[in-house]
């Protein structure tokens, strides 16, 4: 399929049941527990409410959404810039090869230079093989020196306790 075909476009609350159907088919790629209903509303208030915390945007062929990218700011004190992080970035396995993936990465590169960032940052399961060759391909470099850590909330609520 040609990439012309697809089109790239900012999420709006009508998509809310289309964003959630694509991130439980990442989950279910990644052998991940889907989110919650709880968890589900809180990302598309995230996306959509008062407060907007994340962009999504949407690969649409033919009128269906195929694919989709979470993007967020973060920011570096050494670059004094903004980072654009990549969250999400997950294409249906069957339209992969049709340029979905590849328009929203360059969407997201495309945006991250419209909001002046210095760098886009985004992880990769060790195990998927497929997705480290796309972004070598597309020139980016896996990281060695930085070990990435998480606390979850009840971690640190734990470790706020004292305990």
């Amino acid at each position: 399929m040609a990439h012309s075909q697809i089109q790239i476009r900012h999420a709006g609350e009508a998509d809310g049941s289309t964003v959630i159907s694509l991130v439980n088919a990442l989950a279910d790629y990644e052998n991940l527990s889907r989110p919650d209903h709880d968890a589900c509303q809180r990302l598309l208030n995230d996306a959509f409410g008062d407060r907007k915390r994340i962009d999504i945007l949407l690969a649409d062929l033919e009128g269906r959404s195929v694919g989709y990218a979470i993007i967020l700011e973060t920011y570096s004190s050494f670059l004094a810039l903004p980072t654009l992080y990549l969250e999400d970035i997950f294409v249906l396995p069957e339209h992969r090869g049709c340029g979905a993936g590849y328009q929203l990465f360059q969407f997201c590169a495309k945006e991250a230079l419209r909001r002046g960032c210095g760098r886009m940052e985004w992880m990769v399961l060790d195990w998927n093989e497929l997705a480290h060759k796309f972004y070598l391909r597309l020139g980016a470099r896996r990281l060695q020196e930085w070990i990435p850590y998480r606390i979850l909330r009840n971690e640190i609520e734990n470790m706020l306790a004292g305990t």
